[in-house]
């Protein structure tokens, strides 16, 4: 029998797993971006909702709260929509890798939001990401388009990321996250009807495949996945939780590579490039971690 510590550790591991399996269906389901990101939020939201209903968890919050969550939702719908388009104009590993300078972004965001001092090692490390990337642009410049989308969803992540650490301390993450889908979905609707052909029957026509792919992605790639990432981190200290979601990239650039041999094969500056940034992003963890560790030593 494995004992409730090693299950909760591979618990973990399976939610990375799962997150690195997102790219892999954002590449099988055959519409483009927004249509997709569309679709994964309202599956999402519904789902979330069956979940609230369920559990009797009241959605009761302020306008300034509402408004806050709606801003949040559009960045995620933006960070999901540029990360699948760099998944269209590129590969799964060039998204991925360049998902991994979202440490970056978070080093300079997070002082702002947080009014602290910037720390030293995070502008070193950020020089270090910057090299990385310069080095995946020399070796795939024919990829310059999906690496400009892949580091603007890891921006829009950052700061998503850092938003939702503020309003952690006013709302639970299941309200948050339901409010979050319903504003995304809101957001990109008007997108659809102001600048796309709107919600004509083309739009809803999809294939048997992508229909449950899509339900793949919203059940268990997003809004299981989410309320699982909330159960585990009661239970395994933040540390490992934060080390371990850093190997988001590396699986899923292993799985891209063992089930499209051909689309992932990729130039040796982009393994260089790509070992520095998640290197980097790996040592980031590490040193925060420890730095926060010893602050709760003290006395």
């Amino acid at each position: 029998m494995l004992s409730d510590k090693l299950k909760n550790y591979l618990h973990l591991h399976l939610l990375v797993f799962i997150a690195g399996f997102t790219a892999i269906l954002g590449k099988e389901i055959s519409i483009s971006a927004i249509p997709l990101v569309w679709f994964r939020m309202f599956m999402a939201a519904a789902l979330m909702l069956l979940f609230i209903k369920v559990r009797g968890i009241k959605l009761s919050i302020d306008l300034r709260s509402l408004i806050r969550l709606s801003i949040a939702g559009i960045i995620i719908a933006l960070h999901w929509i540029t990360f699948f388009a760099a998944i269209d104009a590129a590969n799964i590993s060039i998204a991925l890798a360049m998902f991994s300078t979202g440490a970056f972004f978070a080093s300079i965001i997070e002082p702002i939001f947080y009014k602290r001092k910037i720390i030293g090692y995070e502008m070193v490390f950020g020089v270090l990401v910057i090299t990385g990337v310069f080095i995946i642009t020399q070796g795939e410049i024919k990829y310059i388009t999906g690496i400009l989308l892949g580091v603007s969803s890891a921006f829009f992540s950052s700061l998503f990321a850092v938003l939702n650490g503020v309003f952690l301390k006013q709302h639970s993450a299941t309200v948050i996250s339901f409010y979050e889908f319903i504003s995304g979905v809101l957001f990109i609707s008007i997108f659809i009807l102001c600048f796309e052909e709107g919600f004509s029957a083309n739009f809803f026509k999809l294939s048997s495949k992508d229909f449950w792919y899509l339900f793949l992605l919203a059940s268990v790639c997003t809004a299981y996945a989410f309320i699982a990432a909330v159960y585990v981190m009661k239970l395994i200290s933040p540390y490992t939780v934060v080390l371990t979601y850093n190997l988001e990239p590396i699986y899923g650039i292993l799985i891209a590579i063992m089930l499209y041999p051909e689309s992932e094969k990729m130039s040796t500056a982009f393994y260089y490039g790509a070992t520095i940034i998640i290197g980097t992003v790996l040592l980031n963890g590490v040193l925060k971690n420890k730095h926060a560790f010893k602050r709760k030593q003290i006395p």
